[in-house]
């Protein structure tokens, strides 16, 4: 028990870092030892099968228990947060047509002949409009992500009529099946041990220049999106050099949560740097949690990156149309993915499901996030929640503006 609770005080990030290696290892020296692969497929396996529940509950619950009355104040500051999520996407979908990306995955030659890739944007939405009447509990059995939103949205808004007690049984469900997940997360190691021991007793070490490709392209992609893409919003929005805001909020929230790779942990960091700033109490202590919600750029370029990267992988042939669509749904599908471990990555099944990709490649697509989450988790975060404080400032400083008041930046 002890070793054990040693092993659960070191880093989830170390944790995984030491299966990769070790997996790495096993795969090269003793590529016969095929049962080592199983601690992979059961990993996957537990992923693939909470992951349907948890979308269902985490968004019913979510609009069931979503309080208003705040929104005509911080309408900026939302705008702001759901328009850099959108553009971020949007950015992620060109960069994937700019460099196409693929990974190994097992099974493909068993199911791509089988892959009915849809051939027009209208084809998209028939489909898309078909999988939302679809029976409620045969979406979840079999993982159809767009009925499951759907049902799961119809659900929260009814719920807003019931009483406190229902309420808060779907909000307790909710966390009961986050701590679930968390659970399953922090088995990460084990299962990336047999994964990477998989690819790599199958495809050799070359599996690793794949990979390194796609953390790039992840890299490279949230990386244009702080640097330009949200300076130019604060750029247009207060008509001013943005990068000293920029830097001043980098410097004291992205570091942090690089670390933490958690935007809720890095909520009393952004709220102290806000305080720094000048900012009112009553603007950030709501605006700063609330963009741990909803501002995802990170996890909107992710979900959009490993489903393009699943289509090219298995021959889909997605138009640019189509894929402006799957932005929309990424940008929409991120804002529910906070508080959840690994969040972004269980929401890529929905955009999977969008271009007839089977649940199964759908799911290596999620361990394979697992696998480079070392790298994309914390460069996500830091761009989530960075981005909190830098839009929490802007719409601040936009109303000092049209005031006359001076900006401290």
């Amino acid at each position: 028990m002890n070793l054990f609770q040693k092993w659960m005080n070191i880093s989830l990030v170390l944790r995984i870092f030491v299966g990769l290696i070790i997996g790495a290892i096993l795969g090269f020296a003793l590529p016969q030892f095929t049962w080592i692969s199983i601690l992979g497929d059961m990993f996957v396996g537990a992923l693939k099968g909470i992951a349907p529940i948890l979308v269902f509950v985490l968004v019913a619950s979510s609009l069931a228990n979503a309080k208003g009355g705040n929104a005509d104040r911080f309408k900026t500051v939302i705008f702001l947060y759901m328009l850099s999520t959108l553009i971020a996407a949007f950015v992620a979908v060109c960069m994937n047509f700019i460099f196409k990306v693929t990974v190994p995955l097992t099974g493909i030659e068993n199911v791509a002949e089988d892959l009915t890739p849809p051939g027009s944007l209208f084809e998209v939405l028939k489909n898309l409009c078909l999988s939302f009447i679809a029976n409620p509990v045969h979406a979840i059995a079999n993982a159809n992500y767009i009925a499951i939103l759907f049902w799961a949205v119809i659900l929260g808004l009814a719920l807003k009529a019931a009483g406190p007690g229902t309420k808060s049984f779907f909000a307790d469900m909710a966390s009961a099946l986050s701590v679930m997940v968390r659970w399953v997360i922090n088995c990460a190691p084990f299962g990336i041990l047999g994964l990477v021991f998989n690819a790599v007793s199958t495809s050799g070490l070359a599996i690793f220049k794949s990979y390194g490709q796609l953390v790039a392209l992840l890299v490279c992609t949230m990386l244009f999106t702080s640097l330009g893409i949200n300076a130019i919003i604060v750029a247009i929005t207060l008509r001013r050099n943005p990068y000293p805001l920029m830097w001043y909020c980098i410097k004291r929230s992205a570091l942090t949560a690089f670390f933490t790779r958690s935007s809720a942990a890095n909520i009393p960091v952004n709220m102290e740097l806000c305080k720094d700033l000048g900012l009112d109490e009553d603007m950030y202590s709501v605006s700063i949690p609330l963009g741990s919600t909803i501002n995802m750029d990170g996890a909107a370029v992710t979900i959009t990156t490993l489903t393009l990267v699943a289509c090219w992988t298995t021959g889909v042939d997605v138009s640019f149309p189509m894929a402006i669509l799957l932005s929309i749904v990424a940008t929409l599908s991120a804002c529910g993915t906070s508080g959840v471990a690994g969040g972004s990555l269980l929401l890529v099944p929905l955009g999977c499901s969008m271009f007839g990709i089977p649940g199964d490649i759908a799911m290596q697509m999620v361990g394979i996030g697992f696998i480079i989450s070392v790298i994309q988790d914390s460069v996500e975060t830091a761009l989530n929640s960075s981005g909190d404080a830098i839009f929490t400032a802007t719409a601040e400083f936009y109303s000092w503006k049209k005031e006359g008041r001076e900006l401290p930046l």
